[in-house]
């Protein structure tokens, strides 16, 4: 198992003020920074070698690490999301996001275990889960169907999902924090029945892999931990309280 870390994500204004760098993933975090806690979390679960695509001040933080490779990040996350794709030719991936300062190895190591049946998968978490993990964050579920779901920052890929998920990396990319926009990938019909309320989780399961040919799944109960990023300034302040 090889593992693959989207590192190239920058902030401005307030935000790059309070971390001190506008590299999201080097914002600070306990004794080293967002990043190294993902990576962290990543050797935990035994995960051999991990390829991060940042840009130049990643590379220089993760300099003189021999299990960790960078790969050059650019100003679009998109074409990220490929570079990652194309990190380990061949080889089983967990592929994480850098800013998820609550990620732990026994999370990622059972996403991981639970993964093995499927060519592709995604960690959701129980809206009730979530919210006890973090009591008092925003708000990040959904409903589908007769179940409220917080969606993971966190996936699993074999190498034959590799080929069919490059044909729409950039616009699932541009979804994946919602499940209503990952839903309207799925096209009209879904959309409606995710509308309707009518939209399962088997459902979305059964119709991506139809649509791409290979086994999907969602590994429901997944780590929490995997579900918390740090998307704006509120989301880093309120990591650093709950850590306190």
């Amino acid at each position: 198992m090889r593992a693959v870390i989207t590192a190239g994500g920058t902030v401005d204004g307030a935000f790059a003020e309070a971390i001190g760098t506008p590299v999201k993933a080097l914002a600070p975090w306990g004794t080293g920074t967002l990043l190294d806690a993902v990576l962290a979390a990543c050797a935990g679960a035994g995960v051999e070698r991990t390829a991060v695509v940042g840009g130049a001040a990643v590379r220089a933080h993760l300099a003189g690490r021999d299990d960790v490779r960078v790969l050059d990040a650019v100003d679009d996350g998109s074409v990220n999301v490929l570079h990652a794709l194309d990190a380990w030719p061949g080889e089983r991936i967990v592929y994480l996001t850098s800013d998820l300062p609550f990620a732990g190895s026994a999370g990622v190591r059972d996403l991981i275990a639970r993964s093995a049946p499927y060519a592709l998968t995604m960690g959701i978490a129980g809206a009730g889960a979530y919210r006890a993990r973090f009591p008092g964050a925003a708000d990040r579920a959904v409903r589908l169907g007769r179940e409220r779901v917080v969606n993971a920052c966190g996936f699993v890929i074999a190498p034959e999902a590799v080929a069919p998920l490059r044909g729409f990396a950039t616009r699932f990319f541009a979804a994946r924090k919602s499940l209503l926009r990952m839903a309207l990938l799925l096209g009209p019909a879904m959309t409606l029945r995710f509308a309707l309320r009518r939209l399962e989780v088997a459902g979305v399961e059964a119709f991506a892999a139809r649509r791409l040919g290979i086994p999907v799944g969602a590994i429901r109960d997944c780590d929490p931990g995997l579900c918390y990023d740090v998307d704006a300034l509120d989301d880093y302040r309120y990591a650093c309280a709950l850590r306190a």
